[in-house]
C-alpha cells in the first residue's frame, strides 16, 4: 500500500490544472485599475464617494471577464453548469457569474510513475515490477466530461493492467521479453484510457526486483549451466583432436621418414630450454627408432650441466 499512496500523491502535476488556482492575468488588472482610478477621479470632483464604490465595482466585474491560458492548455468553460466549448489557447472572454472554467487541460506529454508490489507470476514467483507510463490527453472535451478526475484515473488503470499482465506471464518471459510485455502493457492501458480521450504513447518498465533466496538459485542455475557448457566444449575439443590424430596417424604409417622426422622434431622442442625433461613411452622408443636419438640427446644434456656449451672453433 506505500507504493500506491506515492502513486496518488504525485498527481497534482500530471495535467489536470484545477480553475481557482491564483492565474496572473494582466488585462484583467487593468481592466481593475482604469474603472476604479476613474471613480476616484469622479469621486473628488463631485465630493462624493459613490463614484469610487462604483469604479471598483464595474472593475471587478470587468477583471472576471477576461481569461488566458497557455500554449499547451484548452479550459473547459460551462455556462449555467452547461458545457459550452474548450476556450484557449491565449486569451479568451467568459461572462462573470454565468460561465465558469472548471479545468484546464494540459495536453503535453505527461510521464506518470506506477508500481505493482509482492506480485505474483504465473509460476508463482512475487515480484516487484517499477514502471513508466507516457501518455498524452489528445481530447480535452472527453477528458473533462468523461471522467472525474483523468490524471488519477489514468494511474490507477496503469497499475491493474501492469498486475494483470504479471500474473499473466512466467518469471523468465517477464525477465527476458521485455519489450513484448511493454508493448502488450501499452495496449491494455491504451484500450482502457481511449474512452477518456488519453491516449498512451509507450510504456517502460526501469526494474523487476525478485526475492534474494531466489536470485542465489537462480545464480547457482547460471553457473551450472556454464560449468555444462564448458563441459561440453571441452569434450567436442577432445573429439576433434582425437579425429585429426587418427588422420595423422594414417599419414605416418605409409611413411617412416615423415614419422622419423616428426620424432625428431618433438625431441627438438623438448630439449629447447637447458634442463628440460622429457618422458617418452617405451613403445615410441621401438617403433620409432628413437634410442640413438635419445642417446644422443642425453650426452648432449649431460655436457650442458657437467660444463656448458662451449663455442665451436672455426677451422681455416
Amino acid at each position: 500500500m506505500q507504493g500506491e499512496h506515492s502513486l496518488i500523491s504525485g498527481k497534482s502535476s500530471t495535467g489536470l490544472t484545477q480553475s481557482n488556482q491564483p492565474r496572473m492575468n494582466i488585462v484583467a488588472t487593468l481592466l481593475f485599475i482604469a474603472p476604479t482610478l476613474l471613480g476616484i477621479a469622479l469621486s473628488v470632483l463631485a465630493e462624493n464617494p459613490v463614484g469610487v464604490i462604483a469604479g471598483a465595482i464595474i472593475g471587478l466585474l470587468l477583471a472576471m471577464s477576461p481569461k488566458i491560458a497557455k500554449q499547451w492548455e484548452r479550459a473547459v468553460v460551462l455556462r449555467l453548469g452547461k458545457y459550452t466549448g474548450l476556450k484557449g489557447p491565449g486569451l479568451f472572454w467568459i461572462v462573470p457569474f454565468i460561465d465558469t472554467i472548471t479545468v484546464y487541460v494540459d495536453q503535453r506529454t505527461i510521464t506518470t510513475n506506477f508500481a505493482a508490489e509482492q506480485t505474483l507470476t504465473a509460476d508463482t514467483v512475487p515480484v516487484n515490477v517499477d514502471a513508466v507510463l507516457f501518455w498524452m490527453v489528445y481530447d480535452p472535451e472527453k477528458a473533462a466530461l468523461e471522467v472525474q478526475n483523468y490524471a488519477q484515473a489514468v494511474s490507477w488503470a496503469a497499475q491493474t493492467a501492469l498486475r494483470d499482465i504479471i500474473g499473466r506471464t512466467s518469471l523468465t518471459d517477464l525477465l527476458r521479453g521485455r519489450e513484448k510485455i511493454e508493448d502488450d502493457l501499452q495496449s491494455l492501458i491504451d484500450e482502457r484510457t481511449t474512452p477518456w480521450g488519453v491516449t498512451v504513447q509507450s510504456v517502460e518498465m526501469r526494474d523487476v526486483v525478485i526475492p534474494e533466496a531466489l536470485q542465489d538459485a537462480m545464480s547457482r542455475e547460471a553457473q551450472a549451466a556454464r560449468e555444462k557448457q564448458a563441459r561440453i566444449i571441452l569434450g567436442q575439443a577432445e573429439v576433434e583432436i582425437a579425429t585429426l590424430f587418427h588422420e595423422a596417424a594414417k599419414s605416418y604409417h605409409d611413411n617412416p621418414t615423415a614419422l622419423h622426422l616428426r620424432a625428431m622434431n618433438m625431441l627438438y622442442e623438448g630439449l629447447k630450454e637447458k634442463g628440460a625433461m622429457m618422458i617418452v613411452p617405451s613403445t615410441a622408443v621401438e617403433s620409432m627408432g628413437m634410442g640413438g636419438l635419445l642417446g644422443a640427446a642425453a650426452l648432449r644434456q649431460r655436457q650442458l650441466s657437467e660444463g656448458g656449451e662451449e663455442e665451436p672453433q672455426k677451422t681455416t
